[in-house]
């Protein structure tokens, strides 16, 4: 069996479609259905296996006989409202937590990625230290909520060639990359409110790099012709997208990176120097494909699915070993 821990979207649904094709047993749970919409239940009897089992609307699944997790994309918890203080619906929200991570962490199945893992890597500054320690090149970064460091960092840099964002750009409060402009330098007081990332602009292509184990497809997302060339996202659509060939030391440098992490999957952001040089922006541990895949046809939602066969394949009877084990040998 394959656990898909994810929401309804069409990343997961087209490789849950190529591994039920393939005759897998698949089963999707999205925690934002538990507590109030499923039942999580840890049964360990006075003899025998224990049982672990999550009942969600779309049914009821013993967990113990998992091969493989697929941890894609995680919602909150969803408490029942009828729980009307706020620290009722956090010790909830909290309770569920610590029992459906267990449950998790108890499973005897290897994980893409270990959850752990996955949302240790979801730390930008984390993710620079080890980008730092695998041999890749970063931009000059600043984080702070101190005005006054912010100002002298933009001063030394330079306005107009110093960008802002945030560390996480959710749906519901969306950020984009933004140039630092001289009407920005007005509101800088309001980075004691919390700390901002401040880079160096890097000008050139950017690159969409997703590793699935140790496969690597690399896409050129070239903005820098758009309406908008600082932020490739804000102008997709515009955007040329062509497959390209990443020099082996750099493939080299970002393999170590996904085995420092522990991360099994990752959408990586790369931007290359009109000097020829790749700067990592970042890797998403949940990032999409989809946008590349369609506009490539690169075998990407495939290659998911065909990595989520090969590890339920396993010899059931073979020794499991530890997640960071296993993500170090992706693929």
């Amino acid at each position: 069996m394959i656990l898909v821990v994810s929401y309804d979207e069409d990343h997961t649904a087209d490789v849950v479609r190529r591994l039920e094709a393939a005759g897998r047993e698949v089963v999707r749970v999205d925690l934002a259905d538990l507590p109030v919409r499923g039942e999580i239940t840890i049964d360990y009897p006075a003899d025998g296996r224990p049982e672990y089992a999550l009942a969600t609307p779309a049914g009821r699944t013993r967990l113990d006989e998992c091969r493989v997790a697929w941890w894609r994309r995680i919602r909150p918890f969803t408490v029942d409202r009828a729980l009307g203080a706020a620290r009722d619906q956090g010790f909830a929200a909290s309770e569920t937590s610590h029992a459906l991570h267990g449950l998790f962490h108890s499973l005897g199945c290897t994980w893409v990625n270990p959850p752990a893992l996955d949302a240790m890597a979801h730390h930008k500054p984390y993710q620079w230290e080890m980008a730092r320690q695998a041999g890749l090149v970063l931009p000059r970064t600043l984080v702070t909520n101190r005005p006054e460091k912010a100002r002298r960092f933009i001063e030394e840099v330079g306005v107009g060639r110093t960008v802002f964002k945030a560390f996480i750009a959710g749906v519901d409060a969306w950020r984009e990359t933004r140039l630092v402009r001289a009407e920005e330098l007005e509101n800088l007081e309001s980075v004691r409110y919390a700390p901002v990332i401040f880079q160096e602009f890097v000008p050139g292509a950017d690159l969409r790099v997703t590793v699935i184990g140790d496969r690597v497809f690399a896409a050129e997302i070239d903005a820098s012709a758009t309406s908008y060339p600082v932020d490739m996202r804000m102008v997709v659509d515009e955007t040329p997208v062509r497959p390209v060939a990443l020099p082996p030391p750099l493939t080299a440098g970002l393999l170590r990176l996904m085995r420092r992490l522990g991360l099994v999957y990752g959408a990586i952001d790369l931007r290359r120097r009109p000097d020829g040089q790749y700067v990592f922006f970042e890797v998403n541990p949940a990032g999409q494909w989809l946008f590349v895949e369609e506009r490539t046809d690169m075998p990407i939602s495939a290659e998911v699915a065909a990595l989520l066969s090969r590890r339920d394949a396993r010899d059931p009877g073979s020794e499991r070993l530890p997640p960071r084990t296993l993500a170090g040998r992706a693929g």
